[in-house]
């Protein structure tokens, strides 16, 4: 640990992310008076996000997003391995986004609001209730995608663990194609544990969408295994970006990376 980074962190990014948390957070929060879809609010966690990032000195590359179609909506599922992968996916990718998070925050002040009123899914994850399935349904009917982390909890070491089967059924209910990615380098950025977040570099990969046409809810465990092999070979080998090819690695809002 660089004593340099956990003062860093602790005097200079904990109060730069808190001011954008209780600016964005209010004026998304407004926006719910006369947007109750919440599209702008959207808008204003894409600006945290970007910004956060920025701050942190975290550079994202992503590969990829040809393969989205951008009038669909999709189950995307990512391995976890930093608090920061949420903020690196809403940057990178370029669609109206939903999350699927434990409950635990929506009860930060702003942020949790913020949450709660734009139509994002909190679970609790000791009692998650038989509802969680439709809450999200109508999210992906209202023609959102939303993010999920099927191995439930960040890991430790980088490793992908095992997914939850379960997460998928509102997939395979729907008949809504899983958009696979990857996320790989985001642990270095914030250790699961530690006080402390570092600047560096993150490789985020967009798989093509896998079909749940024909796949039953029987073998939701079987498809979970699909798309966890494909993710974690993206992790395991990252890609390797080309700055002349790829326009993620400028750095500016539209191009998705930081």
């Amino acid at each position: 640990m660089k004593p340099y980074d956990w003062w860093r962190t602790v005097f200079f990014l904990i109060p730069a992310v808190s001011v954008y948390t209780i600016v964005l957070g209010t004026a998304s929060l407004l926006s719910t008076l006369f947007d109750r879809h919440g599209d702008f609010g959207h808008r204003c966690a894409r600006a945290w996000a970007w910004l956060i990032l920025r701050t942190t000195g975290v550079r994202v590359r992503v590969s990829g997003l040809e393969q989205l179609d951008r009038s669909r909506s999709y189950v995307i599922a990512a391995n976890h391995q930093s608090i920061y992968d949420i903020p690196i996916l809403f940057t990178s990718l370029p669609l109206p986004l939903r999350i699927v998070a434990k409950e635990s925050l929506g009860r930060i002040p702003f942020l949790g609001w913020h949450l709660w009123r734009t139509g994002h899914v909190l679970v609790d994850r000791k009692n998650p209730g038989a509802g969680i399935l439709k809450r999200m349904g109508h999210l992906v009917r209202g023609a959102r995608s939303v993010i999920v982390f099927p191995e439930g909890t960040r890991s430790e070491d980088g490793t992908v663990g095992r997914f939850k089967g379960g997460i998928f059924l509102l997939a395979i209910d729907s008949s809504l194609p899983v958009l696979p990615i990857s996320i790989a380098g985001s642990r270095f950025i914030m250790t699961k544990g530690q006080l402390m977040v570092r600047p560096g570099e993150v490789a985020v990969t967009v798989h093509p969408p896998l079909s749940t046409n024909g796949v039953t809810r029987e073998r939701a465990r079987e498809f979970a295994e699909d798309v966890r092999r494909i993710i974690r070979r993206g992790v395991d080998e990252p890609p390797v970006v080309s700055p002349a090819v790829n326009p993620a690695v400028n750095n500016d809002v539209r191009s998705r990376a930081v």
